[in-house]
């Protein structure tokens, strides 16, 4: 027998010379609480969408948080207050480098959500010492960074998932599974709609609060002064402004787009390809602080000549629609409507294409932990829905009608939009 405060990796080390031992063992060999079946997590990013991300791991049964790391030392401490309160234990440690949690040994995986800027590099750190990832979408900030991630990702044989959780809802997975089998007929054309951001006016720049290590925050992105709406709310944790600014992320391109280009991708089938063809418009603000898009339309091209069109919800509803020549089907979150009707009723037989299924995005991370198989949101996924979208914004910001190599991830016919694929980063930052 082992004792009680003998850790798992402790008693795999110790025993692996003796006898050959799966990395997870089953709850039948300890029972349902032994070491062996417990999954550690340190969670990186611990703000709105992080405390939510947090809440919802420790609802799962053998998950323990060990760690809760933010630049913002208030949030920090009061995520790990939170994950003790829940787990009734003291043993979650707070932290403000995410390399404390990627460097110890008594945990299993990461879960990052940080800002759009800060998504790859600690994801990468996790990876590259052996831990599991989750990653809020949109997965990167450059088409190059997801590039790196999920090569690295294949390459230490790591179990990666994104937040595209609209996979784990079934209307989506239904509609896609509807286009895959035919029952819309020939497929047509897909139209996504999404929302926008306002601007704002320029902002006084104002102290840093002690709390907040805003060198870290800026981390890989190029200095600029501190002002509160450049980062996030100090009294709450409300909508941060960092998300309207394009040195931390696209816009609702990215933000919003992110979901539902990867459903587009997956009822197309082209989740591990990319648009061919992509031109854009779009209205950004010449002054001010907040300089993401406003109002915008794309147009893509996908292989076989399906052609997309992305835009802002003066254009198409908020959500996702595909048109074929026998009808068509439109979903967004807690909603699916249909023409004819009767799609909707439709039953997807065993001998036709069944899209994964899944109904609760958080336990299938967990699982695929546990019995290292690919959870429904795989990084390479991930990766191609996040870049679709950065390819509108590229679009957008050039004016070109741009030809693109899904295999190269390179432009065929631009130099200048080949240059925006990666970023310069600040100071000894790098992939």
């Amino acid at each position: 027998m082992i004792s009680n405060n003998t850790s798992r990796r402790n008693f795999l080390k110790t025993t692996a010379a003796a006898v050959a031992l799966p990395a997870v063992l089953p709850s039948s060999v300890f029972g349902a609480n032994a070491p062996s079946n417990r999954v550690t997590i340190g969670c990186v990013g611990v703000g709105r969408m992080g405390r939510g991300d947090l809440g919802g791991i420790m609802r799962i049964e053998g998950v323990q948080v060990l760690t809760t790391c933010d630049v913002d030392s208030k949030r920090a401490q009061n995520a790990a207050a939170m994950a003790d309160r829940y787990q009734k234990s003291k043993g979650c440690k707070p932290c403000g480098d995410f390399r404390e949690v990627s460097l110890r040994d008594d945990i299993d995986a990461v879960q990052v959500a940080t800002p759009d800027h800060w998504h790859i590099i600690p994801a990468l750190d996790a990876v590259r010492n052996g831990k599991d990832i989750f990653v809020q979408k949109p997965l990167s900030l450059t088409i190059e960074e997801g590039r790196v991630l999920a090569d690295a990702v294949k390459r230490y044989g790591r179990i990666g998932h994104v937040g595209s959780q609209q996979r784990s809802e079934g209307n989506f997975r239904h509609a896609c599974e509807l286009v895959r089998n035919g029952r819309l007929g020939k497929l047509l054309k897909v139209e996504v709609g999404l929302g926008t951001d306002p601007g704002t006016t320029t902002q006084p720049v104002m102290p840093v609060p002690e709390n907040l290590n805003y060198d870290m925050w800026l981390g890989p992105a190029p200095w600029k002064a501190y002002t509160e709406k450049r980062v996030h709310p100090q009294a709450n944790t409300g909508r941060p402004g960092w998300l309207r600014i394009s040195d931390y992320g696209a816009g609702m391109i990215t933000g919003w787009g992110a979901h539902h280009m990867d459903i587009s991708h997956w009822g197309m089938g082209m989740e591990d390809s990319g648009p061919i063809q992509i031109e854009g418009k779009g209205v950004f603000p010449t002054d001010g602080l907040w300089d993401v898009h406003g109002k915008f339309h794309i147009n893509y091209v996908y292989p076989g000549g399906i052609p997309l069109s992305c835009g802002d919800t003066s254009i198409h509803p908020q959500g996702v629609k595909f048109i074929g020549d026998k009808g068509w089907i439109f979903v967004r979150r807690g909603f699916s409507d249909a023409y004819p009707k009767s799609l909707l009723k439709e039953v997807i037989g065993p001998d036709e294409i069944q899209l994964y299924r899944n109904s609760n995005h958080k336990q299938n991370w967990i699982d695929g932990i546990r019995t290292r198989k690919p959870t429904v949101a795989p990084i390479e996924n991930g990766h191609r829905s996040c870049t679709a979208c950065l390819l509108g914004d590229i679009a957008m910001r050039t004016g070109q009608k741009l030809k693109w190599d899904p295999a190269t991830e390179r432009f065929t016919n631009s130099e200048e939009a080949n240059r925006m694929i990666a970023r310069p980063m600040r100071g000894s930052w790098s992939l």
